[in-house]
């Protein structure tokens, strides 16, 4: 598969300074978007932690981040989050379910909170109304001016380009964006030096470690080559932390399935393109807060195992 002009691909060691050692694990392309270009995904075998191999560069892997870029657009803030009213369902699952997707350590009842990869701002918003002091940094200049209309500080670039913030935060978050990183110790240890003492980082990844991954491979929804620079297993997450001036204090299972029934359709798109299971499945993560109470009891079981496919990851600095 040929690769567009507009972007370079570029060889990249282990993050972790490991001796070169590396092991082929598949080979894949973009499912989002359906793109142009051939990836491969490598396994470090000095510390476990796998990485797509050779990547995009910094600087042209925007090519894969369209406007139509799913967070982008889910994370707008909508007239009822604005008025703080959410559905009579979305209020039945903040009560009586734990969805571990967003959630932060119970000990945080406020302060500064930076959140890195904010898109359009839907989080910042949530964060704001329950009394939080928020700032945010975004990739995509699109995103983060839907962030600004709402009143939040946005820095615009990547996380490891953006000037220093010069008063500290208690607090960041990065939900879903470390898979995303070209230097996630490097720009990990610069969030440590944004953080105040024993200040605290909460952040999600998905669980390569997950059964999921070994059974639909380079299908896998939450593979998500080219973007997805980093593919985190539960160990190797916590040596990058580790290496990066933070301790891991605690792994939730998300307890969601849209990334299997993704999976699952992607499949099913291969032979059967235009048929309705393939329509239904390949809009699952959309379909809402009705949905996902729906299968919690399946994922609650799965969460137990780890084989939900994501993770939430809380760690203090050191």
């Amino acid at each position: 598969m040929s690769l567009p002009e507009q972007v370079e691909l570029e060889s990249a060691v282990c993050p972790m300074d490991c001796k070169p050692s590396d092991k082929a694990v598949l080979k894949g392309s973009d499912r989002l978007h359906n793109l142009l270009g051939e990836f491969e995904v490598v396994t470090c075998q000095s510390c476990g932690l796998m990485r797509t191999n050779p990547r995009p560069t910094a600087e042209t892997i925007g090519y894969y981040y369209p406007e139509n870029y799913g967070p982008y657009q889910g994370t707008k803030v909508s007239v009822a989050d604005q008025n703080n009213k959410p559905s009579l369902m979305a209020r039945f699952a903040k009560r009586f379910i734990r969805f571990n997707t967003e959630c932060i350590p119970e000990s945080l009842k406020g302060g500064r909170m930076l959140e890195v990869g904010c898109a359009s701002g839907r989080y910042l918003h949530k964060m704001a109304q329950q009394g939080w002091r928020v700032e945010g940094i975004e990739f995509s200049e699109e995103a983060a001016d839907s962030a600004r209309l709402l009143g939040y500080s946005i820095k615009t670039g990547s996380l490891e380009t953006v000037d220093d913030y010069a008063e500290p935060f208690d607090l960041i978050t990065g939900w879903m964006v470390v898979e995303h990183l070209h230097k996630p110790v490097e720009a990990l240890k610069r969030l440590a030096g944004w953080t105040k003492p024993n200040g605290w980082i909460a952040i999600s990844v998905p669980n390569a470690h997950s059964i999921e991954f070994k059974i639909f491979k380079d299908r896998w929804h939450a593979l998500q080559l080219p973007t997805h620079l980093y593919h985190f297993t539960p160990e190797s997450i916590e040596k990058v932390l580790d290496a990066s001036g933070w301790q891991l204090k605690k792994i939730h299972h998300q307890r969601m399935l849209g990334s299997q029934f993704e999976s699952l359709g992607y499949v099913v798109g291969e032979r059967f393109p235009n048929g309705r299971l393939h329509q239904f499945l390949s809009g699952i993560s959309e379909k809402g807060v009705l949905w996902n109470v729906a299968v919690y009891p399946l994922a609650w079981l799965l969460s137990l195992f780890g084989q939900t496919g994501r993770m939430t990851i809380w760690a203090q600095k050191k």
